[in-house]
């Protein structure tokens, strides 16, 4: 009898724990990113195997990112052409990363865990110094159009850079909106609205392919998935206000905190 509450206990614990960490995951998406570094482990710990956690996060992050499109869609309108470029950039991507992470057995995936999380901690880490620098670049290539000397993005390396992306986003996908707008800025765009809205088309469709594959494939922990949508998709509506109130250095200080805590736990467990 007691073996059986304490099972339920700790069963209930867990259910609120996903709830909580989907919750917050929501808030972090939408005010500074890096939400999986709590919604992938609090799956992970209902009992899922690595890959279908890995999966059903996928699905159940990818509604509040859709309605970014919507967010975004003049500035997607005015670069209509350079968006289906990056549209199919995202589905090839997001395509062949689902594939890999599906033949991927789950010993060898929870053994990549930690490192994919310690890597997209870093990266996070990283996209301060890096946005400023980019700031910089930008900045000084404003100049040399003035001057005469325009900087027009090369499609073709940019169309197989962001298809590389995109297979980070199937796969596993952790911090990958940074990578987009770090790709865009380094192949000469300059408009933060541009990059933004072009970042939010692959980034979409690269998740929403891998969406469907695991879904068709019959991958997705629905009873999780469905608790893990719903508290996200509350987190990131009720982010306005908390957004408005810390400061973006001190959020992105909690993401990467979270982040390495996350790793260093699972390099702990492994």
């Amino acid at each position: 009898m007691h073996l059986i509450s304490g099972v339920a206990a700790t069963w209930n614990w867990q259910w609120i724990w996903l709830v909580v960490a989907c919750f917050l995951a929501g808030v972090l998406n939408a005010v500074a990113g890096g939400g999986s570094f709590l919604s992938f482990p609090a799956i992970l710990t209902m009992g899922v195997l690595p890959v279908q956690a890995n999966a059903t996060n996928t699905v159940a992050i990818w509604p509040g990112q859709v309605t970014s499109i919507a967010a975004y869609r003049r500035d997607v309108s005015s670069n209509l052409r350079q968006a289906w470029s990056m549209a199919l950039a995202g589905l090839l991507g997001g395509t062949a990363g689902a594939a890999v992470l599906l033949n991927t057995p789950q010993k060898t995936f929870m053994r990549l865990v930690p490192w994919l999380l310690l890597g997209a901690a870093l990266l996070f880490a990283a996209s301060g110094p890096v946005t400023r620098w980019l700031a910089r670049l930008n900045l000084s290539r404003l100049e040399d159009t003035g001057a005469g000397h325009p900087h027009a993005p090369r499609r073709l390396p940019l169309f197989f850079a962001i298809l590389v992306v995109s297979f980070y986003v199937g796969y596993f996908g952790a911090g990958a909106g940074f990578l987009y707008m770090t790709v865009l800025s380094l192949f000469g765009y300059q408009d933060i609205h541009a990059i933004n809205a072009l970042k939010v088309v692959a980034n979409t469709l690269a998740n929403g392919i891998a969406f469907v594959i695991f879904v068709v494939d019959s991958q997705v922990a629905w009873r999780y998935c469905l608790a893990a949508m719903i508290a996200a998709a509350i987190g990131g509506y009720s982010s306005a206000s908390l957004a408005r109130r810390i400061p973006q250095p001190v959020l992105r200080a909690m993401v990467v905190a979270i982040g390495l805590g996350m790793a260093a736990w699972f390099f702990w467990k492994s």
